[in-house]
């Protein structure tokens, strides 16, 4: 019997791109024929490296991972995981508070287009690391090197020191 090739989708801002994104996309890429990591925009958030930034962060960090590839989208997930004919949504986990809400998305998006969901655990050290998080205590000083890939630290070192991007309240991704 011939193995039937699975293409997953792991849809997000990544912005910026944190260990605990990585972890999930390493995970994936044992699990998956084809990773295609979707950068997207939330609307709901001021943009702090812009889409083109983040690509070439995460082609950068995923150089070394063959069935990886970057793609931007601006429609709907669901959408653009039809586009792509992928089999599955890859999601993290990181903690308690995320699997409600992933639950229902996971529900939304089967109903809605079909897709199913596969949800990876993050590492223990990355379940409570997320963007927003990342971008607030650095905007304010803080050390976050520990948090996201040492290039990723440098650019956002760089662009602090540009122009500090006013802080984002939002709810963390």
């Amino acid at each position: 019997m011939e193995h039937k090739k699975i293409t997953a989708i792991f849809p997000g801002s990544f912005d910026p791109i944190t260990n605990g994104h990585l972890d999930v996309i390493r995970k994936g890429n044992k699990l998956f024929d084809c990773l295609i990591i979707a950068v997207g925009q939330n609307p709901g958030k001021a943009e702090f490296f812009t889409k083109d930034e983040r690509i070439v962060m995460i082609r950068e960090l995923t150089a070394d991972m063959p069935r990886v590839t970057v793609e931007s989208y601006d429609c709907l997930t669901v959408e653009f995981a039809a586009q792509m004919k992928a089999d599955v949504m890859l999601r993290g986990l990181r903690n308690l508070s995320d699997v409600e809400y992933e639950f229902q998305l996971a529900m939304i998006n089967r109903t809605v287009a079909g897709i199913e969901t596969v949800f990876v655990m993050t590492s223990e050290e990355y379940g409570y690391v997320n963007s927003t998080m990342v971008r607030q205590l650095a905007l304010l000083g803080g050390d976050v090197s520990k948090l996201i890939p040492e290039t990723v630290y440098q650019r956002l070192r760089q662009k602090i020191a540009q122009k500090p991007p006013a802080l984002d309240t939002d709810v963390p991704e």
